[in-house]
């Protein structure tokens, strides 16, 4: 039990203890995230602070049993060219194709060690479908998408690290589960990998919630939502139960749906969809009178009741399970129309533009 237990402990204790010298060297090279209309923080912030994370999960995890596993490695080598990535996008800034290239990159040396989406499972059927050539692209397009999903919900202190967390805690659980069903080789030390980024988040979290000393930057952002796709196909994808494609999706529905919200946004307004906006839904949160800390604290609980329901996804028959689905897709659509997050105009909105018009001055 101590060869798990004690990588968790190293990984906290790393995360929160190297923290202030990623400060101190983003700082010195510049890694300064300054205020702009479009972000809520009205100061000059050094970011870059993933890097602390990742120097603890690396550390951690190259003491954990865990790295007895090829594919560990590959995750290792993958997180290591998004990291790169990260600190160059962050200290000088680089175009979306660029950081689009780099993300392709570190998502194909992934699949060189066998870390692929080999077989899809039919939710309705419970008929596996073998992807063949379609597994490298599928592959690539899972981890790019989700990469870019977390970096885009890091708007407030704490909300990318806090959902990550929740996100991982959950993959560790739905894990576990399924190797206690299945029998997979392996699986407790998958499990592990998911603990370790778990704890390895939150000793940097200290630094990082509201009011937060250093940012996460698209260095921790990218790492959190690189780690999380991959770990997903590590153990995840391994599953033969009919909702196992489906599972990946609900844990990280957060951040997946406010970026597929935020296409179908711009899409609909005739905007670029990399055009950046202020109707994530953290914005509309914060629209609708709550704080900085509150608006956090709601995402973090939804990002856990979507985790709870990938639980249940996981211990309930196909049915079940498909009801449960449908009734989580129309409560999203729902929610985010009237929160809109889908671009219309949300409640909060509704209610400035009746102030306005109440308050308009009367004519000389």
């Amino acid at each position: 039990m101590e060869k798990y237990i004690m990588p968790l402990i190293f990984a906290l204790i790393l995360g929160y203890a190297v923290t202030p010298a990623v400060k101190l060297i983003a700082l010195k090279i510049g890694a300064i995230d300054r205020p702009d209309p479009r972000k809520v923080h009205k100061g000059l912030m050094p970011r870059m602070g993933g890097l602390a994370v990742y120097l603890a999960f690396t550390a951690a995890v190259l003491l954990s049993p865990a790295r007895a596993y090829p594919v560990v490695w590959g995750l290792l080598a993958g997180a290591t060219i998004i990291v790169a990535l990260g600190i160059l996008d962050d200290t000088r800034g680089l175009s979306p194709r660029m950081k689009l290239l780099g993300q392709i990159l570190a998502a194909y040396v992934v699949t060189y060690f066998g870390i692929e989406v080999l077989y899809i499972t039919n939710p309705l059927t419970g008929k596996m479908w073998m992807l063949g050539m379609l597994s490298v692209p599928l592959t690539l397009f899972w981890i790019v998408a989700v990469t870019n999903a977390v970096n885009l919900i890091d708007g407030l202190d704490g909300l990318a690290g806090g959902v990550s967390s929740i996100a991982a805690l959950t993959m560790a659980a739905v894990a576990w589960t399924q190797w206690g069903s299945s029998g997979i080789a392996g699986m407790p030390d998958m499990v592990m990998l998911s603990l370790i980024l778990v704890a390895a988040t939150l000793g940097f979290l200290k630094h990082n919630f509201h009011p937060a000393k250093i940012f996460l930057g698209d260095t921790g952002s990218m790492f959190l939502g690189f780690s999380l796709a991959v770990m997903s196909i590590m153990s995840l994808t391994k599953s033969a139960t009919a909702v196992s494609v489906i599972i990946p999706l609900v844990i990280l529905g957060i951040p997946l749906l406010d970026t597929f919200f935020a296409i179908i946004r711009r899409f609909h307004k005739h905007q670029p969809i990399f055009q950046p906006d202020r109707e994530h839904l953290h914005h509309q949160l914060m629209a609708m009178g709550l704080s900085h800390k509150q608006t956090v604290l709601v995402i973090y609980g939804l990002s856990a009741f979507l985790g709870i329901n990938a639980v249940v996804l996981n211990l309930i028959s196909s049915d079940q399970a498909l009801v449960l689905l449908i009734v989580l897709a129309v409560v999203a659509i729902y929610s985010a129309n009237r929160l809109g997050v889908l671009g219309g105009t949300s409640r909060a909105g509704f209610r400035t533009i009746k102030n306005l018009k109440r308050h308009k001055p009367s004519k000389m």
